[in-house]
């Protein structure tokens, strides 16, 4: 790519953007700096108050399913922290409720058919031996709890399920089971507590068989009512999300005009660039990396959109450009060569020992040779028709 700037052709020495102060306004300057400045930190606090709120929205939709945790996300490079707040589960559920979160919990109907269940297995001829804990010690069985992990017995059942410490079937059928394997697993096939137990297993099984159907029609119907409950909060909180996420674009909207009225109040109280200082940055935009140089083009084109900032051969007239742009390229090439120089020494020490970016500092040389060719040609011409 190569660049003609054109401007006025006065011959004027030693004017150097970058050596030269950014003297802006006319009159009482630092009063209206100051006003500016103002008005500048006011924006950016409610900047600031926005961010936090586009970092919820963000994570809200990055996650899965946008569920309600407090996590802590990097809002920016600088690795800030902002602490993302979103609604917790209630807190005050009671631990019967906390055990059964998940879970499928009986109906009084459900409930009501086991017990009679159950309490025609506990009344058996042959469910004596079950009715109370095991007396390891009275018995002698010393190596009981080796050989048994969950000791468990009717009557401790009973207990439990008069106290609702059961919220559904399923475990009360777990702990009667519990019951007769644990007779059958500490004695023999042979002994008649082993085939008491047996018999009375296999007479609970069978009357479990008759209240399964309801229990699974049960199960399913939660299943689906949890399923339609959790759309319906999932919803609810896309819409909330939703709200806010036009809430901020409006306010970054505001934002936006606000920072335009604030720019163009600018430029109006903003001295014109002298001849002098177009001639220096019409030299200095020479000066540019090839990277800035691109930066420096789409800074004019967001003023004039039909300027062709990337096409291979433009042609940049200085003297047709806005006060706003001619501004803000004299702080971004000041910027720009600053920087360039700071790292220039090691740089330079580094690209001669490689041979690749040797050659890029060669087209870099040409480049900034064709600009200021560009340049004296312009001045020539213009001096020629005066």
């Amino acid at each position: 790519m190569s660049v003609h700037v054109k401007e006025e052709p006065v011959l004027v020495p030693n004017c150097d953007v970058e050596n030269t102060e950014l003297a802006v306004f006319n009159g009482n300057g630092e009063s209206e700096l100051e006003n500016f400045g103002t008005c500048v930190d006011e924006i950016t606090d409610r900047v600031n108050q926005l961010e936090q709120k586009v970092v919820e929205v963000e994570h809200f939709y990055s996650t899965k399913d946008g569920a309600a945790q407090t996590n802590t996300s990097k809002s920016n490079s600088g690795g800030k922290k902002i602490a993302i707040s979103q609604p917790n589960n209630s807190k005050g559920n009671s631990a019967g409720k906390e055990k059964s979160k998940g879970k499928h919990v009986s109906s009084p109907d459900l409930m009501r058919q086991f017990a009679t269940m159950f309490r025609q297995i506990a009344q058996h001829k042959w469910a004596w031996p079950f009715l109370e804990p095991v007396d390891v010690k009275g018995l002698g069985l010393h190596d009981y709890y080796k050989v048994i992990e969950k000791p468990m017995d009717l009557g401790t059942i009973k207990k439990k399920m008069e106290s609702s410490e059961y919220s559904n079937v399923r475990e009360i059928y777990a702990d009667v089971r519990l019951v007769f394997k644990n007779a059958m697993r500490y004695n023999e096939e042979k002994e008649d507590v082993y085939v008491m137990a047996e018999s009375l297993l296999e007479k609970f099984e069978e009357k479990w068989l008759l209240i399964m159907p309801k229990l699974v029609e049960e199960e399913k119907k939660q299943v689906d009512e949890e399923a339609e409950k959790h759309a319906n909060k999932q919803l609810t909180m896309e819409a909330a999300q939703a709200e806010m996420a036009r809430d901020l674009s409006n306010e970054l909207y505001e934002i936006d005009l606000q920072l335009e009225k604030l720019r163009e109040s600018v430029v109006q109280r903003c001295r014109k660039l002298s001849t002098q200082e177009k001639k220096g940055l019409s030299a200095a935009l020479g000066r540019l990396s090839p990277e800035d140089l691109s930066k420096a083009l789409k800074m004019v084109s967001e003023s004039n959109p039909s300027f062709p900032a990337g096409a291979p051969e433009v042609e940049l007239d200085i003297d047709v450009q806005t006060d706003v742009t001619l501004w803000r390229l004299k702080v971004f090439v000041q910027e720009a060569l600053k920087t360039a120089n700071k790292s220039s020494g090691g740089t330079n020490a580094q690209n001669n020992n490689n041979t690749g970016t040797g050659e890029i500092n060669k087209n870099n040389a040409k480049r900034r040779r064709e600009i200021s060719d560009a340049i004296n040609k312009a001045s020539i011409k213009r001096a020629k028709k005066a």
